[in-house]
């Protein structure tokens, strides 16, 4: 079975920034997520979708 979550380092060398910027962007609700107790998790899938959104709003 294929893990389709990412922790916060993982995500943030999926993006190829600092895990700060991961932290910055869960606190202000800029990027999909969700918490089990005190630990941010990030799906594979939305964070892809949310790459495409962000790249469509870079064209628009």
């Amino acid at each position: 079975m294929n893990r389709q979550t990412m922790t916060v380092q993982e995500t943030a060398e999926y993006l190829g920034v600092h895990t700060d910027t991961i932290y910055t962007m869960v606190r202000e609700k800029e990027i999909p997520h969700f918490r089990i107790r005190r630990r941010i998790f990030f799906t594979t899938a939305a964070i892809d979708n949310w790459i495409r959104q962000q790249e469509q709003q870079v064209v628009s």
